[in-house]
């Protein structure tokens, strides 16, 4: 099936108040194009100066989301333009991300990467330490983020029961922290879960944002 076709089977397949992020990392400008031209506007890409790249070249009306680890030296490339950064996981990167914002004018939206799969391969955020950056100081001075949720990654598993658990405990962290720390806040409504394997689930868990990148556009070749 072609990328317009695959689009197209996906977004019937998700209701209207999910949003889908084709993660476009790894995959040519003309893939992201034939994507766009099929109605797409919401690309996700897993490298700070790829991403720079693709920007440069593509419609200014694409909204780019970060959903890659993200190097204190790489912020710079893209909070000039980002929609939205899903990986925050220290203090030390939201600082970054804060001062640059600062510089550039703008206030990023920015979600908090947690650990809910426990692999030593992924990054994320336990709830002390996330609890311990909301309560910081340095926390409280910045004006130029907005944090609008969490983001988690599920275990590299064929068990959906456990990928289904993962999702909810995700989904509860999300309800903690809306209710400690920003009940007030109606921005704080983004819960960003799900892949292509498992996308199905992260909805059914309560998903606001599925980022689906093989299903739209086949499988990557990472020797490239």
């Amino acid at each position: 099936m072609s990328i317009k076709d695959n689009l197209l089977r996906i977004k019937q397949s998700i209701p209207n108040n999910v949003t889908l992020i084709a993660v476009s990392k790894t995959k040519p400008q003309e893939d992201i194009m034939q994507a766009y031209n099929a109605g797409q506007r919401v690309f996700g890409e897993n490298k700070a100066q790829e991403m720079k790249e693709k920007y440069a070249n593509l419609p200014k009306d694409i909204q780019w989301h970060m959903i890659g680890h993200l190097q204190e030296n790489k912020v710079k490339y893209i909070v000039p333009f980002v929609s939205m950064i899903h990986s925050v996981d220290s203090l030390k990167i939201l600082l970054a991300v804060n001062k640059r914002a600062l510089l550039c004018n703008r206030v990023v939206d920015c979600l908090f990467e947690m650990d809910i799969s426990h692999e030593e391969s992924k990054f994320g955020l336990s709830m002390q330490e996330l609890r311990a950056i909301l309560l910081s100081e340095e926390y409280k001075e910045m004006k130029n983020i907005r944090i609008c949720g969490l983001m988690g990654i599920g275990s590299i598993t064929d068990l959906r029961e456990q990928t289904k658990k993962e999702f909810y405990e995700l989904k509860e962290m999300f309800l903690e922290v809306k209710r400690e720390f920003f009940a007030n806040a109606p921005y704080f409504s983004q819960i960003s879960m799900g892949m292509s394997s498992d996308y199905d689930l992260a909805i059914q868990e309560g998903s606001t944002m599925v980022r689906i990148g093989s299903d739209i556009f086949g499988a990557r070749d990472y020797t490239k």
